[in-house]
């Protein structure tokens, strides 16, 4: 008996409400490091055209606009594309913002010389017809820049005790899947790929507080306590902390907690 074939289109739905749940921002702004990092891996130069897919609320986009590049940062929830214009405002930044899909773009083919993604395109249902989405409307000759949590890291352990409790569809492939070089050929074929191993930090006060955040603005993390039934809550709780146990290099002044992640230059 073949494989039943998962609802994308639902799960895509459902996506939608989580990242739109919470708020993304309390946590994305952070991560602002990753997508400085990213522009200087790819070398990027003013007056390049740059998108940033699945941008969130921004971080690759206000990083490639201080290089001077004319940026477009897209992304499928309207409510972080807000957040991402009110930093570009706050900064006095040129972005365009378009709200878009990562898996059909409303853009023309190799209509730029840099596409992005930091944390975003990862979590795309159809992980096939993203990347190609992603080829398609960078020029033959350009780079894609990707950071992409890996499957052993902490965010990726998160996923899994997720995963856990509330099992997604069957046939879904893991988003950390991105996060490993075989997976990244399978993606991009005949492209040169560099990838260099990184570590992003949280850094909170307490287990407690991390998870207070988590559970308050994390789309996720959020939606899987609503999810769950007091039991269940209880089981994420303690899976949480165990891993920040695991985790935490703090050494007790505070909660430091490395999570390692697949900075990728693809060259077109």
């Amino acid at each position: 008996m073949s494989e039943a074939m998962p609802d994308l289109a639902a799960l895509k739905t459902r996506q939608m409400a989580a990242w739109a749940s919470g708020d993304y921002a309390v946590i994305g702004t952070t991560l602002q490091i990753v997508g400085e990092s990213l522009c200087e891996a790819l070398d990027l130069r003013s007056g390049e055209r740059v998108l940033d897919v699945a941008a969130g609320n921004g971080n690759a986009s206000l990083a490639a606009a201080r290089r001077f590049a004319d940026v477009v940062s897209s992304d499928y929830v309207p409510e972080l594309l807000d957040r991402g214009r009110r930093r570009a405002e706050a900064e006095r930044l040129p972005i365009v913002f378009r709200p878009a899909d990562a898996e059909a773009l409303p853009f023309d083919d190799a209509a730029f010389d840099v596409v992005l993604s930091t944390f975003g395109v990862m979590f795309t249902p159809d992980q096939d017809r993203a990347a190609a989405e992603m080829r398609r409307v960078c020029r033959k000759g350009g780079r894609i820049g990707l950071a992409n949590w890996t499957p052993a890291s902490f965010v990726g352990r998160v996923f899994r005790l997720i995963g856990g409790l509330l099992p997604p569809p069957a046939g879904v492939r893991s988003p950390a899947l991105w996060g490993t070089r075989d997976r990244l050929q399978e993606l991009f074929p005949s492209a040169a790929i560099e990838t260099n191993t990184r570590h992003f930090n949280f850094r909170y006060r307490s287990p407690a507080h991390f998870t207070e955040v988590f559970r308050s603005y994390y789309g996720p993390v959020h939606k899987a306590f609503l999810a769950l039934d007091p039991a269940g809550q209880i089981t994420l709780e303690r899976g949480l902390a165990d891993l920040m146990l695991e985790f935490d290099r703090g050494g007790g002044d505070g909660l430091v907690v490395p999570s390692e992640y697949l900075e990728v230059v693809i060259r077109l």
